[in-house]
């Protein structure tokens, strides 16, 4: 994509960001796309430092499948971002953010929790600390996170917390 098209894109963003957000929201919208996804990691052994980590403290694991190319990710970490979902990210979730390229890499993680990544990205997935699979975005439900509000981020996370 050329700078002018990411430039663009960005706009387009920020559009789908006031247009999907109640006019009370108050979110501070990122300039650039946020790093979330890292192509080089080993996503098999971060859940498994995170399954640790949630059996420590008594939390879930939160498994985020997306791409930093993927604008209805980059919303999703917004809202990730926003008090009420931080707050419930915060008590009862250690979360994961597994790169699946361009819906060309790590396939078989999602695939193993019951996701297809090709109905969509950003999906999720929650696990209790041993791993087992307590609810997961089967069908794409947040692929179009762009045009949907919080709330659908919120209700998913409340289904799975401690």
């Amino acid at each position: 994509m050329t700078f002018a098209k990411q430039i663009m894109a960005v706009g387009t963003l920020a559009t789908a960001f006031a247009v999907a957000l109640p006019s009370s929201a108050q979110v501070a919208l990122p300039a650039v796309k946020a790093h979330l996804y890292d192509d080089n990691a080993y996503p098999r052994a971060d859940i498994a430092a995170a399954l640790k980590q949630a059996q420590r403290e008594h939390k879930r694991v939160l498994v985020d499948f997306g791409g930093d190319w993927c604008g209805d990710c980059q919303v999703l970490d917004v809202y990730f971002h926003q008090p009420a979902i931080q707050s419930i990210l915060q008590q009862s979730y250690v979360v994961v953010h597994v790169s699946v390229g361009h819906v060309d890499k790590n396939l078989e993680v999602p695939t193993g929790y019951g996701i297809d990544i090709k109905k969509g990205v950003p999906a999720l997935a929650i696990l209790n600390a041993q791993g087992k699979v307590l609810d997961a975005n089967r069908t794409g439900e947040f692929e179009n996170m762009r045009n949907m509000n919080s709330q659908a981020v919120v209700d998913f996370l409340n289904k799975g917390k401690v």
